[in-house]
């Protein structure tokens, strides 16, 4: 979404741009996604949920965000739904697939399956969707996002003197019941952790407090887990209890068709009750560059790297300690990563 988001803002303003695509298909993980992007109502809880990132960056997200959805539906592109259904957070849907459509129609020259191995001349904006693909392999986790990030960006911006933030060892992700296509990592997501038991292999309980709301710590723990696997054990109320638009029922039901394992929890000591295997899941990692608000690439003494410019989650330093959305962080670095080439270039 960030590399989108900045060729459409950079051709608005008359800079000639050229997109450079790993991939087979454009889009990156936005295209995986729920679509929604969203910020935490108050300045504050964004910053009491996500305590240890930059108050410059997230201040940045949380202003803009707005002005940017009106930005994105101007594209041709409008919104599905304009809540997001949680009370902690403001925001809007969008069908992916039409946005990516909406994006690609307002930027430049696509070139796809070309990897980026080496800076060109000129500016630069690295857009990369971060390092999920090698956190995922290097932890054994399950990958929860496109497949073609790998890292790239954070090479070739270290390559060239960019420090990173803290932070490298978080990823946000969701439980899953195991593997599944990409066009069902929404749908299959077990997101009732709060509601069950929350297992080992050995039948202990590995994570005895209340998870965060977004169960981001909940998968993280499940990630140190043997195997980065772990069961949910629920009683019959349970199973009727909503969380937004799906109950827990219907998403055990889901980890069911998907080839999950679902039981009955006697071998786990708990009768009458039922297990659901889970697998935590990597969808970006949270860590990365370090850059300015203006998308500017810093060194470790703080000076910037000339014509070298970072956006989406190959930045590090917005949701490090928590979660915040990933969409919002794109699509608002984006157009100010764009601007501020067009202001320097």
């Amino acid at each position: 979404m960030a590399g989108l988001v900045t060729a459409a803002r950079l051709r608005e303003l008359g800079v000639e741009t050229r997109v450079v695509e790993k991939g087979d298909r454009l889009g990156g993980s936005m295209l995986l996604s729920s679509g929604v992007v969203w910020r935490h109502r108050s300045f504050d809880n964004f910053r009491a949920e996500c305590p240890g990132g930059d108050p410059d960056l997230q201040r940045l997200v949380w202003e803009r965000l707005d002005a940017a959805l009106d930005w994105l539906e101007s594209l041709g592109a409008p919104a599905v739904e304009r809540e997001t259904g949680n009370p902690r957070t403001s925001g809007r849907r969008f069908d992916t697939r039409e946005l990516t459509d909406a994006l690609s129609r307002a930027g430049s020259e696509v070139t796809l399956r070309e990897p980026l191995v080496s800076a060109p001349d000129g500016p630069l904006v690295i857009a990369t969707g971060g390092f999920a693909v090698r956190y995922a392999g290097e932890h054994g986790l399950l990958l929860r996002a496109s497949p073609w990030s790998e890292g790239d960006g954070l090479r070739l911006a270290r390559e060239a003197g960019a420090a990173v933030t803290g932070g490298l060892d978080e990823f946000y992700g969701r439980a899953l019941a195991g593997p599944v296509p990409e066009e069902q990592f929404v749908g299959s997501a077990q997101l009732y952790g709060r509601h069950a038991i929350r297992l080992d292999d050995e039948g202990l309980e590995f994570f005895p407090q209340e998870p965060s709301w977004s169960e981001t710590d909940l998968v993280q723990a499940i990630a140190r887990l043997p195997g980065g696997r772990a069961w949910y054990v629920l009683d019959r109320d349970a199973l009727s209890v909503r969380v937004r638009h799906r109950s827990v029922g219907e998403m055990v039901e889901t980890a069911r068709a998907v080839g999950g394992t679902v039981s009955q929890a006697d071998f786990l000591g708990h009768p009458g009750k039922l297990a659901v295997r889970v697998f935590a899941s990597v969808t970006h990692t949270i860590g990365g560059l370090r850059t300015d608000p203006h998308g500017r690439v810093l060194r470790e003494d703080g000076a910037s790297i000339a014509g070298l410019y970072a956006c989406g989650v190959d930045v590090g330093g917005i949701a490090t300690g928590g979660y915040a959305s990933g969409l919002a962080a794109a699509l608002v670095q984006g157009l100010a990563a764009a601007e501020t080439v067009a202001a320097e270039s």
